[in-house]
């Protein structure tokens, strides 16, 4: 019988002394469940995606010492156990996303990725080659293909063994098991806008699903393979159900602020508190994140701010007990605007006053995140950097753009599905359910200026990730109007969206790596 050791992981992408000893602590793991072998997630030695290092000859060189190092330490620490490690190699002058065998202190190339990422803002055939197939390796009498990264046909092998890291996207079917007895370890953890659920997966020759591991979480599965005259039989004791679309959504974002946070070594966060939807959901994510003393809240009211906003901002951070102030910004709109006045010669100030109030906020939460390190953590959602409903150097100014990939229709569902969950209701009843507002002028709410969220969300994303004309949003049943106008402001937004912070990518189509739009263009949409 063969045991195999799946070790889900969250390597530090350039962390190649910290990878090698997670690796190396998996392993020991995995030889005191009598597994012989270990298998690793694609890239596990280097971090994934590694984008331009894979160009720098001394990353590349760290990663192969790594990989010596790693095949050295494994021979003493765990004798007799094979490991099966991705890493990036050069050989004949091109570079390969590969995986090695490492025994007895010897590491052999057994694979190489035939079919390289295309897709989720990645593309690895500007960084890799891609490889040919190369024939099985016996592991205690099991003849195993090992593949790096997906694969679609079968491979003449009794068991495959793979090395994947899929992108999480949100709401995605899960795709049937293939009728081949496989073993994958999947990447897990969050890497700049890229999330990487897990879920690694075995199951047998008919497409039984055998082992499932958690999501969004470090993880070490064991499958026991058998080999008869009948074929291939697998077995497991692991098998977590798969979580709902909005609890795996929530997930993918706790998951996104903590490593974001643990990986840059940022000693916490901040975040203005509104007492709006947007700043509520935020706020949890980050407290369910981190831990509420690490997350500082700031109420910034200016006259136009509700005395609700300021009840509910107070008693989500009592609900935390996170840390909470209130910093008044009426003095300093008063001086912006007395120093304006002369040049703007008594002129109604608009737009001009309710921008000020963004970036007076932004200013004052760049000056804490300066004195204290913590990571200021931007509030606003998909909805509004699509059109534009947001103020440069004001909102948009922070370091990591938390609901950057989140819709403001789903921002609420995820609202209340976190209310759902055990402990209380964090985010008050009046936050769910008033109209949402910036309160940036007198009795302002989002709609003044917007079609209601409901019907901008469905021609966002029917232009964005369907990649539908304006025309054919118009011809599904969408107000002509409402079309003109959001995708209009799409087209006017991107010079806004280019200076935006880093977030997830969470749908099939961000507005980060996989969105290319140029700032400067006069293409005019055919209505």
């Amino acid at each position: 019988m063969l045991r195999i050791a799946v070790a889900q992981l969250d390597p530090i992408l350039g962390d190649f002394s910290g990878n090698v000893e997670r690796i190396l602590l998996a392993a020991q793991e995995a030889r005191a469940q009598g597994a012989s072998v270990l298998l690793t997630p694609e890239l596990a030695l280097c971090g994934n995606p590694p984008l331009d290092y894979l160009l720098r000859s001394d990353f590349l060189q760290a990663s192969t010492r790594a990989l010596r190092e790693l095949a050295a330490q494994a021979a003493e620490r765990v004798p007799g156990l094979t490991l099966l490690v991705g890493h990036p190699e050069m050989a004949g002058g091109r570079l390969y996303n590969a995986a090695s065998q490492l025994l007895a202190g010897e590491a052999t190339v057994v694979a190489r990725k035939l079919r390289l990422t295309t897709h989720a803002g990645y593309d690895e055939r500007h960084y890799f080659a891609s490889g040919e197939p190369m024939p099985p390796v016996i592991l205690d009498g099991v003849r195993c293909a090992i593949a790096v990264g997906e694969t679609a046909e079968p491979v003449d092998c009794d068991l495959l063994l793979q090395l994947s890291a899929l992108p999480f996207t949100a709401d995605q079917t899960p795709a049937p098991m293939p009728r081949q007895a496989r073993v994958v370890c999947q990447l897990v953890g969050c890497q700049d806008e890229w999330a990487f659920a897990g879920a690694s997966t075995a199951n047998d020759a008919d497409g039984r699903l055998v082992m499932r591991l958690p999501e969004f979480s470090e993880a070490l599965g064991v499958v026991d393979v058998e080999l008869s005259a009948a074929g291939v039989r697998l077995q497991s004791a692991q098998q977590v159900p798969p979580l709902s679309a909005d609890a795996a959504l929530y997930s993918a974002l706790v998951a996104g602020v903590a490593g974001y946070v643990r990986k840059n070594k940022f000693p916490g966060v901040l975040l203005g508190l509104s007492g709006g939807m947007d700043s509520a959901l935020v706020l949890c994510i980050a407290v369910d994140a981190l831990g509420a003393e690490r997350v500082q809240t700031v109420m910034m009211p200016s006259p136009y701010t509700a005395q609700m906003s300021l009840d509910d901002a107070r008693a989500m951070a009592r609900h935390f007990g996170c840390r909470y102030d209130e910093i008044p910004i009426a003095p300093a709109m008063q001086t912006f605007t007395g120093m304006l006045d002369p040049l703007l010669a008594g002129r109604p100030m608009g737009l001009t006053h309710e921008n000020l109030q963004s970036r007076i906020r932004a200013n004052l939460l760049m000056a804490l995140s300066n004195q204290s390190g913590a990571l200021v953590l931007t509030t606003g959602n998909k909805s509004e950097t699509a059109v534009g409903y947001c103020t440069l150097y004001g909102d948009t100014a922070g370091g990591f753009a938390t609901l950057k990939d989140v819709y403001k229709t789903r921002v609420y569902r995820l609202g209340h599905y976190r209310n759902s969950l055990p402990g209380g209701a964090p985010i008050p009843p009046n936050i769910l359910t008033r109209a949402p507002s910036a309160e940036l002028s007198p009795g302002q709410t989002d709609q003044d200026s917007l079609p209601d969220y409901a019907v901008l969300d469905a021609i966002a994303h029917a232009y964005i990730e369907a990649g539908q004309s304006a025309r054919e949003i118009i011809a599904s049943g969408q107000p002509e109007a409402a079309v003109k106008r959001v995708v209009s402001l799409l087209r006017g937004s991107e010079y806004k969206r280019r200076q935006g912070p880093p977030g997830l990518r969470l749908s099939a189509r961000s507005f980060g790596s996989d969105w290319c739009y140029p700032v400067t263009q006069r293409y005019t949409e055919d209505f």
